[in-house]
């Protein structure tokens, strides 16, 4: 493509790319996994950044959640533009709780649609699939997800025999395999299409599982930072953020501290006076239980939401209790798209509906999860110095990625 093309997506201009770009989105990578990785010597390539890099500590979208930023990171702004403000939401035309992955959700168009329409080779692969018809709305390039990689076609997803070229096999999605087989794709794209971008984003099972500093988190960090070494070989500038970070939600002896909001709305206004919705509820439950540190509740009668708020903000686990018109100013959010009312939790603490909706069988092991400000910082981190200092006291957002990268490292 032309290098001294300039394009305006969703009101900010970007340059282009005048090397291969890839950006990373490693899902729930709270800034503790990358510092605790490198401590333990795991993470060579990461370390080196030190020296030759660049690293920035950055805010996510609220709510926290996978798709919400990662939209944002493709669009350069916040939900309130692109519309997509959690992987889960009540449709009111549908009359209907509904996944948020369908792009006639999408209120924006992406980067990576508007730079391969400028003559830019593309490409994405994304762990999940819940993501896919997101990130590649609208896009002429390759798009698939390693969830589905046995299923790759030429005319579906812009290129053929993947499963085979990478050399693994089809990993089960909850894996760390999921994220490793996204990372090796990205590899074997990269050396042999040579996409001018590619857009790479991973699973956060082994966040979910593990602690920062556990053995099990630094083998992840440990293949990343193996994966990352290869594409900085081939020649990319790399820019890795994150999607939203990740905290243990338990008490002192590792059990969840779960407020069953509908539960509690029910006991004391009766049921049928609110609707309880949880924008982290996706098709990939077993290692969250679909507990998150946000919710909102839509009132049966708007007069009562005051009532309805001053009781939620005496539960326990509550950090604040936000109208719609305040959630949407302060989070950025569409507010056609959030209830009534906006729940956020605190640290420690997730929301769930009932009890009776929630399977946590699949909690081996003590619960960690996301969804609210107190996992918004993530790490920014780049495998290039600025030629020039960046500007002074500016807050950094995840979704200011490929701003960085193109307007600032090159």
């Amino acid at each position: 493509m032309n290098p001294d093309l300039v394009l305006t997506v969703n009101g900010r201009r970007y340059r282009a790319p005048r090397q291969p770009l890839v950006v990373v989105c490693v899902d729930g990578c709270e800034p503790e996994y990358v510092n605790q990785a490198i401590a333990a010597g795991r993470t060579p390539f990461l370390a080196s950044m030190r020296e030759r890099g660049l690293c920035l500590t950055a805010d996510c979208v609220v709510p926290s959640f996978t798709n919400p930023n990662n939209l944002s990171i493709v669009t350069g702004v916040p939900p309130a533009v692109h519309g997509i403000c959690g992987n889960y939401f009540w449709d009111p035309d549908a009359g209907a709780e509904v996944m948020m992955d369908d792009p006639r959700y999408l209120r924006a168009g992406t980067l990576l649609a508007a730079f391969a329409d400028a003559g830019a080779k593309v490409a994405v692969v994304t762990a999940k699939d819940k993501l896919r018809l997101l990130l590649g709305h609208r896009l002429s390039g390759i798009c698939f997800s390693s969830e589905t990689a046995d299923r790759v076609t030429r005319a579906a997803n812009g290129v053929e025999g993947i499963l085979a070229r990478v050399g693994l096999p089809l990993p089960s999605v909850y894996s760390a395999a999921l994220s490793e087989f996204t990372f090796a794709a990205g590899v074997e794209l990269l050396a042999h299409e040579r996409p001018d971008i590619l857009y790479l984003s991973t699973t956060d099972y082994v966040q979910h599982k593990a602690a920062p500093g556990i053995t099990a988190a630094n083998d992840f960090y440990g293949m990343m930072d193996g994966y990352l070494q290869r594409l900085d070989a081939l020649g990319a500038a790399i820019v890795v953020t994150a999607d939203h970070g990740m905290n243990a939600k338990t008490d002192a002896f590792g059990r969840p501290n779960v407020l069953y909001l509908q539960d509690a709305l029910d006991a004391a206004f009766g049921r049928g006076t609110t609707r309880v919705i949880l924008p982290i509820t996706d098709p990939y439950v077993v290692h969250h239980g679909a507990l998150g540190s946000f919710a909102t509740v839509y009132t049966a009668d708007p007069a009562a939401s005051p009532a309805v708020a001053s009781h939620v903000a005496t539960l326990p686990g509550v950090l604040s209790v936000l109208t719609r018109e305040e959630a949407a100013r302060r989070f950025e959010l569409p507010p056609d798209r959030i209830g009534d009312l906006v729940v956020v939790a605190e640290r420690l603490s997730v929301i769930g509906t009932s009890a009776s909706r929630h399977d946590l069988s699949g909690l081996t092991v003590p619960l960690r999860s996301h969804g609210g400000v107190s996992e918004q910082q993530v790490p920014l981190i780049a495998n290039r110095v600025p030629p020039a200092p960046l500007p002074a006291g500016r807050r950094w957002r995840n979704f200011d990625a490929f701003d960085l990268a193109l307007n600032h490292l090159q």
